[in-house]
């Protein structure tokens, strides 16, 4: 079978990634899966300045997920060429940086910076955090903002640009042929939903910052329901994400029209989801004679 996805004009080994904010910047878990076995790896986002993140607590679990509200942390820029670089350009598959900030000016700033290296093989554009006050999800949910940030970026790489969409809009679908208009390559579906949890007994919100975005396999349907819709409104790749637990939910994914797909809040519970994940497509291509990963969104009836 033949697992390459092509995506603008580069190509992964694999359709098999790591959600950004799940996986750091890879280090942290060499020891514990086989690199060797993931298409490509999303690192957390990457501002131009340091961002130390919102108050604590920052996650939490709910029923079938968690609520997170990280706020962006991360080292910055320069600290990312200095300190996560380097381990970043032995791993064997793609990395895609996770590019975030308050404003566009913060977005063309991280791309330009590292566009000259090599060990980065594109760019997953981050317009839809639900977790930081500017930027963000701010950002995402405005089709002409999008479709502008999009082409600017766009003018200044010829890595592939990938838009993480947002679900919490009307129609992800119009945000989708935005992103298609602006030049992206591929576009991600979806972020987390925005989401609160409330402590009774201290009569607060749980989050200090009131909402948080909500994951793990209580967004399944919401995910495969925006690839679904997605999938057969743009021209280009669609990378399912969202609620991605165990090896049937990543199948549900392709079936829907997904290119490839991202495993999130999973790598906190079980990494090893990863293999059983590769190895349950390879054996249900088999089962039923697909000879590639886009022939999966062909199945459906």
């Amino acid at each position: 079978m033949d697992l390459t996805v092509q995506i603008g004009r580069s190509e992964l080994y694999n359709p098999l990634g790591v959600a950004s904010g799940t996986f750091g910047y890879g280090s942290e878990y060499e020891k514990l899966i086989d690199l060797n076995r993931i298409g490509a790896l999303y690192t957390k986002a990457v501002t131009p300045e340091p961002r130390p993140g919102n108050e604590i607590p920052r996650i939490v679990e709910t029923p079938s997920g968690m609520l997170n509200s990280i706020g962006l942390a991360n080292v910055g820029l320069q600290r990312f060429i200095s300190d996560k670089l380097p381990f970043l350009k032995s791993v064997p598959s793609a990395v895609i940086v996770n590019v975030a900030g308050s404003e566009e000016r913060d977005y063309f700033t991280v791309v330009e910076t590292l566009a000259a290296e090599d060990a980065i093989w594109g760019w997953e554009i981050n317009l839809s955090c639900p977790n930081v006050k500017c930027g963000g999800l701010a950002l995402g949910t405005d089709p002409e903002q999008v479709r502008m940030l999009t082409a600017s970026l766009r003018r200044l790489t010829e890595k592939p640009v990938i838009v993480k969409l947002t679900p919490n809009v009307t129609d992800i679908t119009t945000i989708a042929r935005a992103a298609e208009d602006g030049g992206a390559d591929a576009v991600s579906c979806i972020n987390t939903l925005v989401g609160m949890l409330i402590d009774t007994d201290r009569q607060r919100t749980v989050l200090p910052g009131a909402t948080g975005g909500l994951s793990g396999p209580a967004v399944l349907p919401v995910g495969l329901a925006a690839v679904y819709r997605v999938s057969r409104a743009v021209r280009i790749p669609v990378i399912g994400v969202g609620g991605i637990l165990e090896p049937d939910h990543a199948l549900q994914y392709l079936l829907a029209g997904a290119a490839a797909i991202q495993i999130g809040t999973a790598n906190f519970i079980d990494p090893s989801i990863h293999q059983r994940v590769l190895e349950a497509i390879e054996q249900y291509a088999a089962q039923h004679e697909v000879r590639s990963i886009a022939e999966f969104g062909r199945l459906l009836r």
